[in-house]
């Protein structure tokens, strides 16, 4: 899908477009919803439908040194937006001059001036502005005035409360995969180059790809039953360590999926590593041996659990 910045003059056939308007990191159910509805009525319409996102988060933005909290890449979130219908993404950069955007402001020079929006759809809970002064209300008013239709979803909830980024981001810290799944629709996945690293995975008989975690929030610490999809869209299974690797020195944060039946260079080719079930936590052993023992166990396990998940 082709991202399209604030600023950039959008393509004639992308202009009048009703626009899914969020943050939308990780995507989850109640977001889908959102996106959905916009989807749906650009096409009774006969309009385009895009999905404007924040890059970088808005939280981040204002709070650079809190703990890296992602759940979604922009290059993800693009993937998703067009699975979901929509014909382009939308990248507002959030820096001094957007945050500093009265709501009149953001909805006359950003939706309708820039971007031409026939019509936006968000969520009842959000936010825009400077210091986050305009709310649903205001959009509904300061669209009626500048000839922009603004629409709200109801958030989506199940048994146990509305859906959330942060409801997703607690069950990952816990190592509830199957919590997140359900909530994301789909497995939580890391997207990364993959890099050179020390191959002592290779001298184990486990060859692993190695990937840095860059802006994701990090999960509980442990090994996992994962499915990855390569960049040429095959899809394998495996295992992987995610965090520290205490068995060795010196400490290095990282995901290192081994994948089974598979052969081939990875180096600097971008992967996506889905979490798919936790199986322990991350362990020091006292030999090379016994370490080759228990990922032959994890490998075990790993493969009958992801059976159970085809």
């Amino acid at each position: 899908m082709t991202l399209f910045s604030s600023g950039a003059p959008l393509p004639p056939d992308l202009r009048g477009a009703v626009i899914a308007l969020g943050n939308f990191d990780g995507f989850h159910r109640g977001h889908q919803a959102v996106v959905g509805r916009a989807v749906e009525r650009a096409r009774a319409e006969g309009r385009s439908a895009l999905v404007a996102t924040f890059d970088p988060h808005p939280a981040a933005y204002f709070q650079p040194d809190t703990a890296p909290f992602r759940l979604t890449t922009l290059e993800q979130r693009a993937r998703l937006f067009a699975d979901a219908g929509a014909d382009g993404t939308l990248v507002l950069r959030f820096d001094a001059v957007l945050a500093a955007l009265s709501p009149e402001s953001f909805v006359a020079d950003e939706l309708v001036g820039c971007f031409e929006a026939a019509g936006v759809v968000t969520g009842e809970d959000f936010t825009f502005g400077k210091a986050r002064a305009g709310d649903v209300r205001m959009l509904a008013e300061l669209g009626r005035k500048h000839g922009l239709i603004a629409e709200t979803v109801a958030p989506v909830a199940d048994a146990n409360g509305v859906i959330s980024s942060s409801r997703i981001r607690t069950a990952l810290i816990a190592g509830d995969c199957d919590t997140a799944t359900r909530l994301l629709t789909r497995p939580f996945a890391i997207r990364g180059e993959v890099v050179h690293g020390d191959k002592r995975g290779r001298a184990l008989g486990y060859p692993t790809a190695n990937i840095e975690l860059g802006d994701y929030l990090r999960p509980r610490y442990g090994i996992y039953a994962v499915r990855a999809r390569m960049d040429d869209g095959r899809m394998v299974d495996g295992v992987a360590n995610l965090g520290i690797r205490p068995s060795f020195d010196p400490p290095k944060e990282l995901l290192e999926p081994y994948f089974f039946d598979f052969a081939g260079d990875l180096y600097g080719r971008t992967i996506e590593v889905g979490l798919v079930s936790y199986l322990r936590g991350e362990a020091k052993f006292d030999s090379l041996d016994a370490l080759r023992t228990q990922m032959a166990a994890d490998c075990e396990e790993a493969r009958r659990r992801l059976s159970a998940h085809a």
